[in-house]
């Protein structure tokens, strides 16, 4: 019997917010061979952070299986959180060094259990620099969060073209 190899899924995320706190978007780009698809949505009243990791929630949610991922961000947040905070936050019962609650708590834990379903590259890209798959979660993310603004039916409003 062979191994199945799993799908290699190529996705960039960003977060947008109007304010800090304000309206904010995610938005998420999945590739896989001739496949995408395209994930974006809004709140009302967030942060730029809980944006940034809802574009990862979402990506990694949105995959029907277990995945190899490389997923891009050019959230410091959200590469230094997964790869560098996390486990010395659940080693301290999600406290931070000084004690203080971890900010973002519930999406740090939806993000890690999304996160474990899956075989994750994280790669930290820079913002706003010519990068088509950055630029692409960018525009996605305020597409997010125009759409909320402008009253769209559900709170997270997904476009997806056929993909993972």
């Amino acid at each position: 019997m062979t191994e199945r190899v799993p799908k290699q899924i190529v996705v960039y995320t960003d977060g947008a917010c109007r304010g800090n706190p304000g309206p904010g978007g995610w938005g998420a780009w999945l590739r896989w061979n001739d496949h995408e698809k395209r994930l974006c949505g809004g709140e009302p009243v967030t942060t730029n952070n809980r944006m940034e990791l809802m574009g990862a929630i979402s990506a990694l949610e949105s995959l029907r299986e277990a995945c190899s991922v490389t997923l891009h961000t050019d959230s410091s947040y959200v590469m230094k959180g997964l790869t560098e905070w996390l486990p010395g936050w659940k080693a301290k019962g999600w406290r931070t060094a000084d004690k203080k609650p971890v900010k973002n708590q519930d999406l740090w834990v939806r993000l890690d259990a999304a996160a474990a379903r899956h075989q994750v590259d994280w790669r930290w890209v820079k913002g706003h620099n010519g990068d088509v798959g950055n630029e692409l979660a960018d525009r996605l993310a305020n597409q997010g969060l125009d759409e909320m603004l402008r009253g769209a039916s559900k709170p997270e409003a997904v476009a997806a073209v056929s993909g993972p």
